[in-house]
């Protein structure tokens, strides 16, 4: 749904306006102001939606950690069968990479995400350095959802639907954050490129959960026909 909502209120960005001196130019600057008041709108609510889901899965798999520290028995609620299985993930190594359970994390970046969102529907503009900076993080966060993906599909052998939620909220972040920079001249682009993210910049996220979507079917294909 946020990928819509940012797809149609950014189609027109990429179009250019003549400049004082009536030459062409790009609208937007590297801190953002080019952005139409709809698009500013629809890019903070991506913001605000994607960061507030990475922040509820993060907090819902945080506290059931906890229960599972005090009690090894605890089941919790996501643990719906032998493929669906959040107890399965949060027991494994890969839950705990940086000497801490993974969610927290998330606890501490999602929220930072959100409060982006929110200033920018205030009216806060940001300058170069920091749009390149917030790639980096989404940049980070995809990669560290990507590796993820592929240690619960063929290593652990479980999915968390907490875990899958978070991953949707970053990919989608991941995409529209890196089209926004590329539209906006913030990472040089060619104009051809800049324009057809205008238009298409949903498909990479939709394309991007296609494939994750498919990898799961395939993997654990007899499980969902029986």
């Amino acid at each position: 749904m946020a990928s819509a909502l940012v797809g149609k209120a950014t189609a027109g960005e990429g179009h250019r306006k003549p400049g004082g001196d009536g030459t062409a130019r790009e609208p937007a600057t590297a801190d953002g102001t080019g952005l139409s008041p709809a698009g500013v709108r629809a890019f903070a609510l991506m913001l605000v939606i994607t960061g507030a889901m990475g922040t509820l899965a993060a907090w819902v798999i945080t506290l059931d950690k906890f229960k599972l520290l005090e009690d090894p028995n605890f089941t919790p609620g996501c643990s719906l069968n032998p493929v669906v299985s959040c107890g399965n993930i949060m027991k494994s190594e890969q839950a705990s990479v940086f000497g801490f359970p993974n969610p927290m994390l998330g606890l501490a970046t999602y929220p930072v995400v959100i409060g982006i969102g929110v200033a920018l529907l205030a009216g806060a503009r940001y300058h170069r350095w920091f749009w390149l900076g917030l790639n980096a993080g989404a940049l980070f966060g995809v990669a560290f959802c990507t590796w993820l993906q592929f240690e619960s599909l063929y290593r652990i052998n479980s999915l968390c639907l907490w875990c899958c939620l978070a991953w949707v909220g970053t990919i989608v972040m991941f995409w529209y954050v890196t089209s926004h920079n590329l539209r906006h001249g913030i990472i040089p682009a060619p104009a051809g490129l800049r324009d057809a993210l205008g238009e298409f910049t949903w498909v990479l996220p939709v394309l991007h959960l296609g494939i994750i979507g498919m990898l799961i079917l395939t993997r654990w294909w007899d499980f969902w026909i029986s």
